[in-house]
C-alpha cells in the first residue's frame, strides 16, 4: 500500500480497489455495501456480505472473480492487505452494535447520519476530485445546476450560493418535457459543465436529462448517495455521499455538505468571489435585508 492510499481512510481506499471496473447492478449494491461496512469488510464472509447486499452467496463470489480473484477467500485477504482495520482483541461485537441496542430508533438514525459524514470524512481526504469538480464548474457560463424530486432540495440549496459568488447559475429542478430545452439553452449560452445532484429514488427523466447535457458536451459533475449509482455511467466526474435511510424518508446531511465543500472550493476558483460577496453584504445592509 503507498504512503498516499495509507492517508486515506477505508471506504476511499475500498472505492479505489472498485475503480475501473465494469460491474452488474448487483455486483455494484455488492461494492456499496463494502464501502458502507469498510472497517468491517475485511473480517466477513461470503454470507455476511451478501446479507449486507441483499443478494445471494454465488453473487458475492462472482462479484470477487470480477475484480480479478480467484473467488472471495481472495478478495478478504486484499481487503485485510489494504489495513482498513484492525479488529479489537476480546472485543467480541462491535462497540457501535452494543451501543445502537440502548438506543431508540430517532437516536440511531442520528448516528447512522454521523456515521455517512466520517465516511464523507474519509473521502475527502484527497483533494484532487473536489479541487477538479471546482475547476469544471467554476469555468462554466453559465453553470446549470440539475437536481430532481428528492435531489431537487440539495441542487436549490447549492444553486442558491453558487448565485453569490457565480455570475450566471441557473436552476434545473423540474422534469418535464422543457428540461431538455433548457439544458439546451445552456449549453448554446456557453455552458460547459452540469452540476447533478441524484438521491434515490432517481427519476428516469434525470436520466434523460443527462443523456442530453452529455450529447451537447457538457462536462457532467454529480454528486449521488453512491459511487455505483445508475447516473455514473452518464457522469464524467461522481462523488459520492451516502443518504440515511433509516426513517420513513431518506436523510441528506452528507450530500448537502459535500455541496457547502464544493461551493467552498469554487470560491477558491473565481478570483472576484469574495468582491461579490462583500457587494451582497453591502446591498443586504443597505436594503435592511436580514433583522440581525
Amino acid at each position: 500500500m503507498s504512503t498516499a492510499d495509507e492517508a486515506l481512510g477505508p471506504s476511499a481506499r475500498l472505492l479505489r480497489l472498485f475503480e475501473g471496473h465494469r460491474l452488474t447492478p448487483t455486483q455494484r449494491r455488492i461494492a456499496h455495501a463494502l464501502v458502507q461496512h469498510a472497517a468491517d469488510a475485511p473480517f466477513l464472509s461470503s454470507v455476511e456480505v451478501a446479507e449486507l447486499a441483499g443478494v445471494s452467496q454465488p453473487s458475492v463470489t462472482r462479484f470477487a472473480v470480477a475484480l480479478g480473484y480467484d473467488g472471495y477467500p481472495g478478495l478478504r485477504k486484499q481487503l485485510r492487505d489494504l489495513g482498513l482495520a484492525e479488529p479489537a482483541p476480546g472485543a467480541g461485537a462491535p462497540v457501535e452494535s452494543r451501543c445502537d441496542a440502548a438506543r431508540n430508533e430517532h437516536q440511531r438514525a442520528v448516528h447512522a447520519e454521523i456515521e455517512n459524514l466520517h465516511h464523507l470524512a474519509e473521502l475527502l481526504a484527497d483533494p484532487a476530485p473536489i479541487a477538479r469538480a471546482a475547476r469544471l464548474l467554476a469555468a462554466s457560463r453559465p453553470l446549470p445546476v440539475l437536481g430532481l424530486r428528492a435531489a431537487a432540495a440539495q441542487a436549490g440549496g447549492f444553486a442558491y450560493f453558487a448565485a453569490k459568488v457565480h455570475p450566471d447559475v441557473r436552476l434545473l429542478d423540474e422534469g418535464g418535457s422543457m428540461l431538455a430545452d433548457r439544458i439546451e439553452r445552456a449549453a448554446d449560452a456557453g455552458a460547459s459543465a452540469l452540476m447533478c445532484f441524484a438521491l434515490p429514488r432517481y427519476p428516469r427523466e434525470l436520466m434523460d436529462a443527462l443523456a442530453v447535457a452529455r450529447a451537447r458536451h457538457l462536462t457532467v459533475v454529480t454528486v449521488a448517495d453512491s459511487a455505483f449509482a445508475p447516473v455514473a455511467r452518464l457522469s464524467d466526474l461522481l462523488l459520492p455521499a451516502a443518504v440515511g435511510s433509516s426513517l420513513v424518508f431518506d436523510t441528506a446531511c452528507a450530500p448537502m455538505m459535500l455541496g457547502r465543500v464544493l461551493l467552498q472550493a469554487m470560491c477558491d476558483e473565481l478570483p472576484d468571489a469574495e468582491a461579490r460577496l462583500e457587494s451582497f453584504e453591502q446591498s443586504a445592509a443597505a436594503r435592511g435585508l436580514f433583522l440581525d
